[in-house]
């Protein structure tokens, strides 16, 4: 696998993340607000080509902006 390739564990919290900020209607510029970041940096890790992702840093900084868990983000069960 490629180093800088995406795993399907990082796809799937990238789209969590991405499904949440379209319902409460956030933008990509408010992510990178949020996260004191450039947007992008947010179209970025949204990319499926571009090797950025969130850490474990951001997921805390949006799980208080969202108002839900960090929890949230991820799968109920391991991705294979």
């Amino acid at each position: 696998m490629d180093k800088k390739a995406k795993t399907a564990f990082e796809l799937d919290v990238i789209a969590r993340v991405r499904e949440r900020r379209v319902a409460l209607k956030f933008s990509q510029d408010d992510l990178a607000f949020f996260l004191e970041t450039d947007r992008s940096f947010i179209g970025q890790v949204e990319s499926r080509n571009n090797p950025a992702k969130y850490n474990l840093n951001h997921l805390n900084r949006l799980a208080i902006e969202f108002g839900c868990s960090p929890k949230d983000f991820l799968p109920d069960k391991p991705i294979l």
